[in-house]
């Protein structure tokens, strides 16, 4: 069982909405939000795939936005949900934002399969709990997802999209 409550599979499926908007206006198809501690969406954030690199991701686009607005207090009790498990770059910003829980679709090694050695992408080899791991704070992390819809719908625009880069 992956311990996520029907609240956490709609916002993951609202993360994938996110995503295929993304990948819509041209970039990566990479969805994250933030939501309180009922589950109401604070903030929503796509991929930004600029010019000079591909380090605009969804999740940490996300954190920062959310740091400036919200205090560590307040971050403490909130979820970040992210179509696929955040890199280690995302789970830093993460943990450096306080946010306390983390929920995510399908893992890096999931997303390996599709991205290969794609440049635009070079996924690292390393969960976002072996990162956490390696902190000093207390992280739930719930994920991958085992509802294989959920599972099929956030794999499915990723299959296609690294085969035509």
């Amino acid at each position: 069982m992956d311990g996520m409550t029907v609240k956490d599979k709609a916002l993951l499926m609202r993360c994938v909405e996110i995503a295929r908007e993304s990948m819509k206006k041209g970039n990566h198809p990479f969805g994250a939000l933030l939501a309180d501690k009922d589950g109401n969406i604070l903030l929503e954030q796509g991929n930004e795939f600029q010019e000079g690199g591909s380090a605009y991701h969804a999740e940490t686009l996300l954190l920062l936005k959310a740091a400036r607005r919200y205090s560590p207090e307040e971050l403490s009790e909130c979820t970040l949900y992210s179509n696929f498990e955040p890199c280690c770059m995302c789970t830093g910003a993460l943990y450096w934002t306080n946010v306390r829980r983390l929920v995510f679709g399908a893992t890096e090694k999931d997303l390996l399969l599709f991205t290969g050695d794609n440049e635009e992408n070079p996924t690292f080899s390393l969960s976002s709990r072996d990162v956490i791991a390696h902190g000093q704070k207390e992280i739930e992390v719930l994920g991958p997802t085992e509802d294989k819809a959920l599972l099929s719908a956030i794999c499915s625009d990723h299959a296609d999209f690294w085969k035509e880069r």
